[in-house]
């Protein structure tokens, strides 16, 4: 049967991008289609836009802490306008950027949202096309609870656009997403009320970056409730009136704020796809007391094994609509494995292990292999040996802030291997960075302290831990 392209992608994002291009580079008929910006999350409403605020929301910080070192800062004030602006331009650039490799690299872009008809058809911009292959690729979407007053509240995609600052912003959720914009909107100026249904920060990550950051974030006025049982929110002339109930305590308790974020978490963005037509299996899908995305439960995800095959043979899906690890560089590595098994003539797969990651909040956190929780509980307690290292760093030094950097190995005692390192502190996504080579690499702690640091800096504490 002769098909209209050999592959057609679903999905501009990271994880179709990548893939499009790849298997273009091969000599494949690709086309793309993609109904919003070309970029996908990361670049559009992701990590893109929200490290840009990062950066915006640390010199509040670093106002001060000059004082520390001998300069005088006087008056200063955020230009928010101006803020949203120019990243939202940089958004935009980006998307055109894509868009320009798209064409370099000879894939068809096809500005509309696709749906599969049955396994090798998909109906796009009116019209039906066939595929060879088909990669879905269409990434994940903010969720939000069944509350009353859901609809006044607004998720990671708003966040970049609103016009004003909030004076006072509640944010519900305990993951990075949460406490990334939780720290952001401190630093530029807002109050921030963080609400928590459990007790900690960051479930899955380490408990020394928990603690560490959480810590950091009240000391530094960020107003963190936790174990809350959300009731709902109310929009009334004094603003939106969040309801919840404190653990302990049997009155709700209320907290009014110009804004509400939303950010319990993420979901494959599913709906509307026609998997039904092309008999593509999802998996995770039984709970029906979850909330709901476009009609599935928050938890399905497509169903894909090692080379990121569906069900069906020619049907493939990489990235956060397989919800493995959704992160970017993973969507990429993804994408990429499957192009060069399928038009490549190297068949290989993605590695899912000892991939790194980074918290931007402040501080900045970063890790990579498992946490100490998880070793023990994989290996036992006497099978594991920790090395942590607590202390202020040289540049507070002056400054009078009581900050502390955090950096942390777990080690296999059997095999002396390195099986995680965890850090909270300035840099720490650029220190992980290199350390997971040497995770990757199989370092031991042997490794590690036969190496020499480099002094004075943060970074040689790893290789001097005792």
């Amino acid at each position: 049967m002769a098909f209209d392209y050999d592959l057609f992608v679903i999905g501009a994002g990271s994880g179709g991008l990548a893939a499009s291009k790849r298997a273009a580079s091969y000599g494949a008929k690709v086309a793309i289609a993609e109904g919003d910006l070309v970029g996908g999350t990361c670049v559009i409403r992701g990590c893109i836009p929200k490290k840009l605020m990062v950066y915006a929301s640390k010199f509040s910080h670093l106002f001060e802490d000059a004082a520390g070192y001998g300069w005088t800062v006087g008056e200063r004030s955020l230009n928010w306008e101006h803020l949203i602006t120019t990243v939202d331009k940089e958004v935009h650039r980006l998307s055109q950027l894509h868009i320009g490799f798209l064409e370099k690299a000879g894939v068809e872009l096809i500005k509309s949202r696709a749906t599969l008809i049955d396994p090798h058809t998909v109906e796009v911009d009116g019209r039906k096309v066939t595929a060879d292959k088909i990669l879905i690729a269409v990434g994940g979407e903010a969720i939000k609870p069944n509350l009353p007053g859901m609809e006044h509240t607004i998720t990671s995609r708003e966040i970049f656009l609103l016009k004003e600052q909030p004076k006072h912003i509640v944010i519900i959720g305990a993951g990075y997403i949460a406490v990334e914009f939780a720290c952001i909107m401190h630093g530029l100026g807002s109050k921030v009320s963080l609400l928590l249904r459990g007790d900690r920060i960051l479930k899955g990550f380490d408990d020394d970056i928990r603690v560490g950051i959480q810590d950091a974030m009240s000391h530094h006025g960020i107003n963190i409730i936790t174990n809350v049982t959300g009731k709902g929110i109310e929009q009334t002339p004094e603003g939106l009136k969040v309801a919840f109930t404190e653990k302990g305590k049997d009155a709700d308790t209320t907290l009014t704020a110009d804004q509400v974020l939303v950010a319990i978490g993420r979901a494959p963005l599913l709906g509307k796809l026609g998997l039904e037509n092309a008999g593509v299996k999802v998996v995770n899908c039984e709970d029906e007391d979850l909330p709901r995305l476009h009609g599935y439960s928050v938890n399905c995800a497509i169903e894909v094994d090692e080379y990121s095959r569906t069900n069906q043979p020619n049907i493939f899906a990489v990235g956060d609509c397989t919800n493995r690890i959704n992160l970017t560089p993973v969507a990429i590595g993804e994408g990429r494995a499957f192009a060069d098994t399928e038009f490549g003539n190297n068949r290989r797969v993605f590695n899912h292990e000892n991939v790194a990651s980074a918290v931007f909040t402040q501080p900045e956190a970063a890790t990579v292999g498992i946490s100490e929780a998880d070793a023990r509980k994989k290996l036992g307690d006497d099978n594991v040996q920790i090395y942590r290292a607590r202390f202020r760093p040289l540049f507070h030094s002056l400054t009078g802030a009581d900050e502390k950097v955090m950096v942390k190995l777990v080690i296999d005692k059997n095999t002396d291997r390195v099986l995680g390192a965890h850090m909270v502190g300035e840099y720490s996504a650029e220190v992980i960075q290199g350390i997971a080579i040497a995770v990757n690499m199989g370092a031991t702690k042997k490794d590690f302290d036969a190496t020499v640091g480099i002094h004075p800096s943060t970074a040689e504490e790893f290789v001097t831990l005792r």
